[in-house]
């Protein structure tokens, strides 16, 4: 891996030199636009949709459109006033519990590694955190923009993870949250049971991209010129009508699936017990959303 950034963490008094690296990379298959009928590459030029003329990456500026339309041309020096820090430091502002901070705010991953005079610190440090049970909220600031960041430890490493500001998560506001839905007593045991039946141990070696091995065997089809044949569509089912009944035979499948895995579940599902209480249980309703 090769370091993006050098800096250091601040906590306290203490200083703790480190250098970033991106701790997760996209697999994904890459391509490029070309010429269908002699497969030469395309090439996009900058031009300007005024002047007709093709602008140098020197003579481009910084444009904010106003409502009317117009064009707000911001230079390098209305920059250099805006309180960014350039100090290239990770400054500690707090301790938390992990679980008080939702994962809907972690934007991106990064290990920090320590320059050979700030190990013993941050050692230190990791073995405290650790102790702690606690992340450490921190601010940085990264490729020009501000960030919240937590400090956590994974496999003996620092991992800073960059947040968004509170006022970039946007607020689920759809019309089913108002509805009053009914969820039959005996509906919810069911799929309680579907969940126990289908819980285990998380572990992400058994997942792969399908998607991508199989794009990839079309693109080694091609090169080793055999017959491209496409994979057979699969029919997507469309929603349940019967709800109960839709639980019980995913339970019943769950179930199976689970006799011919080698994941083992925490604890053993209730599908029968919900099935026996199916009758003499009362109909409640769902609270209404605020």
């Amino acid at each position: 891996m090769r370091s993006i950034w050098k800096g250091a963490i601040s906590f306290g008094l203490v200083t703790i030199p480190v250098k970033l690296y991106s701790a997760t990379e996209q697999k994904d298959v890459a391509f490029h636009q070309v010429h269908r009928e002699d497969g030469g590459r395309i090439r996009y030029k900058r031009v300007c949709t005024k002047c007709g003329e093709e602008v140098a990456y020197a003579d481009i500026a910084k444009g904010y459109e106003l409502a009317t339309g117009e064009i707000v041309v911001l230079t390098d020096e209305d920059f250099e006033g805006l309180p960014l820090s350039t100090s290239r430091r990770i400054d500690v502002l707090q301790f938390s519990p992990a679980d008080q901070i939702d994962p809907i705010y972690f934007a991106k991953s990064y290990f920090l590694e320590p320059d050979a005079q700030g190990a013993k610190p941050y050692v230190l440090l990791r073995n405290a955190l650790e102790s702690s049970g606690q992340v450490a909220v921190v601010k940085v600031a990264l490729r020009q923009r501000e960030s919240l960041a937590t400090l956590r430890v994974r496999d003996g490493v620092f991992v800073l993870e960059t947040m968004l500001w509170p006022d970039e998560i946007r607020k689920p506001e759809f019309d089913f949250l108002d509805e009053d839905i009914e969820v039959r007593a005996q509906e919810l045991k069911m799929a309680e049971s579907l969940i126990a039946t289908m819980e285990s141990d998380f572990d992400p070696g058994e997942y792969h991209d399908a998607y991508r091995e199989a794009l990839q065997q079309v693109i080694e089809a091609k090169i080793e010129g055999r017959e491209v044949v496409a994979a057979p569509e699969t029919e997507e089912a469309g929603p349940a009508v019967d709800l109960m009944a839709a639980l019980r035979a995913s339970v019943e499948a769950a179930k199976k699936e689970r006799g011919t895995s080698t994941a083992k579940p925490k604890r053993p599902a209730k599908a029968d017990k919900a099935e026996k209480e199916e009758k003499a249980e009362p109909k409640r309703k769902t609270r209404k959303s605020a």
